[in-house]
């Protein structure tokens, strides 16, 4: 009856507006400036309107302020797609029908396109079905860097390195509030494992945390304008992120200029003075089961840290105390406001549309764009059909789902095409012949060895679908991976079909980096993500040959997991340790605990590799990765010449131009992701041997050539230093380096900063 009456009262009142009413309240004129429609409502407000605004009033909505007509926020899990609908106080499916959704490829996929063209699609149709399904909030994208590859949720976000994440960030934010939905961009920040994600007390370096953690996020403040941010569960200088001084209100809002609503990851606020003063604004899922915490009353959001318990605090103030903590809540309810009037207050929103034959098209453009060849040895892919009488797909994940598991990103989605059904769609029916290799299920018995190394020789080709799944311990939230290697047998299965038949192709179905002991002796291998609603037609159509693989890595794919900067020190430095100096098994890693056991049991964790994240890292100790960052191979070829600086001479604020020519030398059309890299060679401080400055994805015909320009100013040359708190450049002789990945560097040219 509430949400009724909230629906009728913004109804008329609209209405009211509409007619030229000269009653209509400022707050409801949408031709006068937000600002001032914004101070309007809040003069109107109760104080218990406002601080009903600051707490959830369901799994995944909160109130608006219905005497007034304000509507309330409603929020969907993202990025990869709109979630179903849910249970009020449950999170149990409300078992509609037309909530059917269009899976979009995970975010490590996107990142692989190194193309942010792909990222504003993606943007626009996900923004597209967010507003069809009326949600004010969609929760992403993520942008925590991959730090090391254990990461359960390392899919969610966009690769390692700061740059590429804040260049393809940009686009995906402008692009989904264009359809009047807010983006809530998530953790912020220092979100890099799911082990005890609860618990961990990140202690970081002010240069890393400026230089590799914040670049993305503040991308997507300043550049994106972001409408809300979400605060992660771990904490970072002894507080938790979501009500953290330091992140929500010296960075975020002091130095961003932010201006959004930050709301909290459900479950991550624990105590109402720190959540009153230290930034958060909107508490989602405290006792996430929703009505397990009521402490005698009929609603167990009244008693949120922000609801009854703020209420009361203040009510027990006098004086400047009191006047002093509803000028905070005020502040809160503006910028909860401010999102209001920008998304559904905004009578020009777009309408939308969801699950369309479009938006599948654009699923399906992304995951071709990110799909990366990693390997292609004696050119055994592409696999043309008219080469082939019989290809034999082998492995569990070429039909299994991948839309649904991982946690909160798992989606119920209008199809799925899986890669086994791609493959007969491309192919045909009769040249597929399927067998499963291995299984997840330890009950089920599967072909042995002997059964594949003898199907797979009488066939043509090979196609081995596997890598990892949604499933707890791998690609999920909640928990990180508890090994590098491939789980279920799979290294045994690969190695015997390659030994079997040398046109054997591995296509890993990943959000993150395995370990692949068979390397050598398989000619070729896919990294292929997840992929989405069209997964399998795309990774059937560049098996093919029907589309050129154009991705690249976003991440480094190390050979062992100590060649990661993040396991190559003590277990503080991961999965971090307890003050008593346990390897926290004793925390309870489910929901978070009160926060009296949280005090009692901080689990702390040091950054030791500082700056050095990812290819900084192998860089910076000349370790042979399996694959480098940046690294993706096309069924062309490119040549990189005539590289040159517009100067030899640079002044501090001034800019210099970069050229190369890149040719395609192959036979057949491709896409190239050329890649810029600086190193400072005379750096007074330790810097990284070279850093991801820009980058231009160019199409090209065979014998095609084309001009790539890149513009560098100040920002491709400066490192933070901590003690002034600031950026600096230090003169001196740089190097810039262009070439196709961080280890495949085709030219390089020298350039001094006076």
């Amino acid at each position: 009856m509430k949400r009724f009456y909230c629906y009728v009262s913004a109804l008329c009142l609209v209405w009211a507006a509409s007619c030229g009413s000269s009653d209509v309240p400022v707050y409801l004129d949408d031709s006068k400036p937000i600002e001032e429609r914004v101070e309007d409502a809040l003069s109107r407000m109760t104080l218990e309107e406002k601080v009903a605004m600051l707490h959830a009033q369901s799994k995944f909505s909160s109130p608006g302020v219905p005497r007034l007509g304000i509507p309330e926020v409603w929020c969907s899990d993202g990025p990869h797609g709109i979630r179903e609908e849910v249970l009020w106080d449950e999170w149990g499916g409300a078992g509609w029908t037309n909530d059917y959704c269009t899976a979009f490829p995970a975010l490590t996929c996107l990142a692989a396109s190194w193309d942010p063209s792909m990222s504003a699609i993606y943007g626009k149709a996900i923004g597209e079905e967010a507003r069809y399904r009326n949600k004010t909030v969609l929760l992403g994208p993520g942008v925590n860097i991959y730090r090391t590859p254990l990461n359960g949720r390392n899919f969610e976000y966009m690769g390692e390195d700061p740059y590429l994440a804040s260049r393809m960030v940009v686009p995906y934010i402008r692009n989904v509030q264009e359809q009047g939905v807010a983006t809530c961009l998530k953790h912020f920040a220092l979100n890099n494992q799911e082990y005890h994600r609860h618990d961990v007390n990140v202690e970081v370096s002010d240069r890393a945390l400026y230089e590799i953690y914040l670049p993305a996020f503040k991308a997507g403040v300043v550049e994106g304008g972001t409408w809300s941010i979400m605060g992660s569960y771990n904490l970072y200088d002894g507080e938790h992120c979501c009500h953290n001084k330091r992140l929500l209100v010296d960075i975020l809002r002091g130095e961003w200029g932010f201006d959004g609503t930050v709301i909290s990851d459900w479950g991550g606020v624990s105590d109402t003075r720190q959540a009153l003063d230290n930034g958060l604004d909107l508490e989602y899922g405290t006792w996430t089961d929703g009505l397990a915490r009521n402490s005698g009353g009929s609603d167990a959001y009244d008693n949120y840290y922000m609801a009854n318990p703020l209420l009361e605090m203040i009510r027990s103030e006098e004086g400047d105390a009191a006047k002093a903590d509803i000028a905070k809540v005020d502040d809160k309810v503006r910028n909860i406001l401010r999102m209001i009037f920008r998304t559904s207050m905004d009578r020009t929103r777009p309408y939308g549309s969801f699950a369309t034959q479009e938006h599948a098209d654009v699923s399906r453009r992304i995951a071709e764009n990110g799909i990366v060849l990693l390997k292609n040895d004696n050119s055994v892919l592409p696999i043309r059909p008219a080469e082939v009488s019989k290809i034999l797909v082998v492995g569990e994940n070429a039909s299994r789902r991948m839309t649904i598991g991982g946690g909160s990103s798992s989606l119920k989605v209008k199809y799925e095409v899986l890669p086994v059904e791609g493959m007969r769609n491309v192919y045909g029916e009769d040249k597929i012949v399927c067998m499963k290799g291995y299984s997840s299920n330890p009950d089920e018995k599967v072909e042995s060895l002997d059964e594949l190394r003898a199907a797979a020789a009488e066939c043509d080709a090979v196609v081995f679908f596997g890598g990892l799944n949604k499933k707890g311990y791998q690609d999920c939230e909640g928990a990180d991976r508890k090994e590098f290697g491939l789980p279920y047998g799979q290294d045994e299965v690969i190695a015997a079909l390659a030994g079997a038949n040398p046109r054997t192709a591995v296509v890993i179905i990943s959000g993150n980096a395995v370990a692949m002991p068979w390397v050598d002796s398989v000619n070729a291998i896919v990294e292929g993500w997840y992929l989405g609603t069209e997964a399998g037609n795309a990774l059937a159509n560049v098996i093919s040959g029907a589309v050129n693989p154009s991705g690249k890595l976003p991440f480094t794919y190390y050979a062992k997991l100590e060649d990661c900067g993040a396991h190559a020190f003590d277990a503080k430095c991961y999965p971090g340790e307890t003050s008593e100096g346990g390897d926290g098994s004793d925390i309870y890693a489910g929901e978070r605990k009160p926060t009296e056991q949280l005090e009692k049991k901080v689990f702390n964790e040091r950054y030791s590799e500082d700056i050095f994240v990812g290819y900084r890292w192998v860089d910076l100790y000349n370790i042979e990765p399996t694959f480098p960052f940046g690294h993706g191979l096309s069924y062309t070829t490119f040549e990189y010449s005539n590289l040159a600086l517009d100067r030899e001479t640079m002044p501090v604020d001034g800019r210099l131009t970069v050229t190369v020519d890149v040719r395609n030398t192959g036979p057949v059309r491709g896409g190239e992701i050329v890649q810029l890299y600086v190193g400072d060679n005379e750096s007074t401080v330790e810097r990284p041997v070279r850093e991801l400055k820009a980058f231009d994805k160019v199409f090209l015909d065979p014998g095609e050539t084309k001009s790539v320009k890149f513009v560098l100013d100040r920002t491709a040359l400066q490192y933070f230093d901590a003690d002034r708190h600031d950026w600096q450049v230090e003169p001196g002789t740089f190097t810039v380096y262009v070439g196709a990945s961080s280890r495949d560097l085709r030219g390089k040219a020298e350039f001094t900063v006076e």
